[in-house]
């Protein structure tokens, strides 16, 4: 039987998957063979495993954490929202269909089996699994067959640690008022509390830390600070997406783009060009914030037509395609497939019919039911021009897209069409455009930093590092949470409570 702790918070984005991370690295570092799980995960940026089988990028982090293989048995479970009431519904990895909000919560009862199965599969070898919650336990209008909170906890007897978020304000009400709409045998599972993102002196924490474990009866392990890192964020409340476009002078950085996209999925591929220092990124909805930008990168989409839709009503079509006369512009996943001329959906599988696109790749891609999966690793071949600098340069990527791409055949203006070994298209170049179904094709080595480094030169800028490695460095800021945790956690306790 594997030791088990679990992570609950007060609220979403509290921290829960950064905190899970952190203790895998520890356990990791103490020796112990550790895995996280979430038995539900709700989240539109998502992982595939080398068997092609999919789950919630923040347990693919967790999982680099702890020095393992992400599996999908370390999250059964995957909710992609379709629209605002509905999403699709992924178990053990497979898509199973959409479902209403109503429907889910009707359905999601029988998914126990399957919980309990995955949670076995990592007992089989973990020393030690770290489960994450979702939301909020304290939710009462849902706690009825609750899978993901304290109904999980009971199922494999797991203590709780509780975490509340002191940068949004009122923690110690979030913490007090949890316990208390908590049942009886729900709040003796709660452990110890964590106040989270703190900023300033603890000691003026002191007073309140008292009042709240002599009322909650619960101790507090710790407060961690807020701590900026270069990790994967899923979280679509993430403060990265809210960044305001800064419209100041651009002439010593270079400048990132990302759209973002009502249906944003995966956008956790920007994260390599976030950490190179010299670049500048930021998330726009606004057709004017293209101003001064060097490279625009349209992600993933959960929903490609319409989203697609959107960028034509809010001006934002018009914008990217004045630009892409003579900017850089790279597409990933649904991004890609909006550059193309035509995206049809005969099959309904999103909304029907069919959308022309921004017209920047003679491509046409037919959407079906059936979602391909796989783990993709290949090299850029001839690559020209500005992104001559990653040619022959080799990637190890994911794809995750419903559909097919393929040349207009009347008007094949493409200069390079890289391909896997089925013949399906996985990259696409034409001047200053590039399109690929690959996420995370920018995570391997250096290949961010090459791209920026080839526009800083364009600008005649040199950027501040020789390279940066974004591997290297993702191993780095799990050993930096590691020891923040250590440093502001009772970790003693925590080895204490371990189930």
């Amino acid at each position: 039987m594997s030791k088990v702790i679990m992570v609950q918070g007060t609220m979403s984005n509290v921290g829960k998957s950064l905190l899970v991370g952190g203790l895998c690295r520890i356990f990791k570092q103490d020796g112990l063979m550790v895995a996280p799980f979430k038995s539900q995960n709700m989240a539109l940026n998502s992982f595939v495993t080398a068997d092609g089988l999919e789950l919630g990028r923040a347990q693919a982090m967790q999982a680099e954490c702890a020095g393992v293989a992400p599996s999908v048995y370390m999250n059964p479970i995957l909710l992609k929202p379709t629209n605002d009431v509905g999403s699709q519904v992924i178990v053990n990895g497979e898509v199973v269909g959409n479902m209403s909000a109503r429907d889910y919560f009707a359905y999601k009862k029988k998914l126990v089996p399957d919980i309990l199965a995955a949670f076995h599969k990592l007992e089989e070898w973990a020393d030690v699994i770290v489960i994450e919650g979702a939301g909020s336990p304290a939710e009462i209008n849902l706690k009825t067959d609750d899978i993901v909170n304290m109904g999980m906890a009971a199922l494999v007897d797991a203590p709780v640690l509780l975490v509340g978020d002191i940068d949004r304000g009122g923690v110690f009400a979030q913490l007090l008022g949890t316990l208390e709409l908590l049942e009886e045998d729900e709040r003796a599972r709660v452990k110890g509390l964590v106040i989270n993102k703190f900023r300033g002196d603890k000691s003026l924490l002191d007073s309140g830390i008292e009042m709240i474990e002599q009322m909650g009866k619960v101790p507090v392990i710790g407060t961690v600070p807020y701590v900026r890192l270069m990790i994967d964020d899923e979280d679509s409340l993430s403060e990265r997406l809210s960044n305001s476009f800064d419209y100041g002078d651009n002439v010593n950085t270079v400048e990132v783009a990302v759209i973002r996209l009502p249906r944003i999925s995966n956008f956790t591929d920007i994260a390599p060009f976030e950490n190179i220092p010299g670049v500048n990124v930021r998330f726009i909805s606004n057709p004017r914030e293209l101003q001064g930008s060097d490279l625009v990168i349209i992600p993933g989409s959960k929903n490609t037509i319409s989203d697609l839709r959107w960028m034509r009503e809010s001006g934002m079509e018009a914008a990217i395609k004045r630009f892409a006369m003579t900017g850089l512009v790279v597409g990933i996943c649904g991004g890609f497939q909006m550059m193309g001329n035509t995206v049809l959906d005969p099959e309904g599988v999103e909304e029907g019919g069919s959308i022309r696109g921004l017209e920047l790749f003679p491509l046409e891609t037919v959407l079906s039911g059936e979602k391909y999966r796989s783990q993709t690793e290949d090299c850029f071949d001839d690559l020209t021009g500005i992104y001559s600098g990653l040619a022959g340069e080799e990637f190890v990527g994911y794809e995750i897209h419903n559909g097919v791409t393929t040349v207009d055949s009347e008007n094949p203006s493409l200069e390079i069409v890289e391909r896997d070994d089925e013949g399906n298209i996985i990259l696409v170049q034409n001047k200053n455009l590039l399109g690929t179904y690959v996420h995370g094709i920018f995570d391997n080595g250096d290949l961010a930093y090459r791209l920026v480094s080839e526009i800083a030169q364009s600008k005649g800028l040199s950027l501040e590092a020789d390279s940066v490695d974004y591997q290297q460095l993702k191993e780095a800021e799990y050993d930096k949470l590691a020891q923040v945790l250590r440093e502001n956690l009772d970790m003693e306790y925590i080895y204490k409570i371990l189930g």
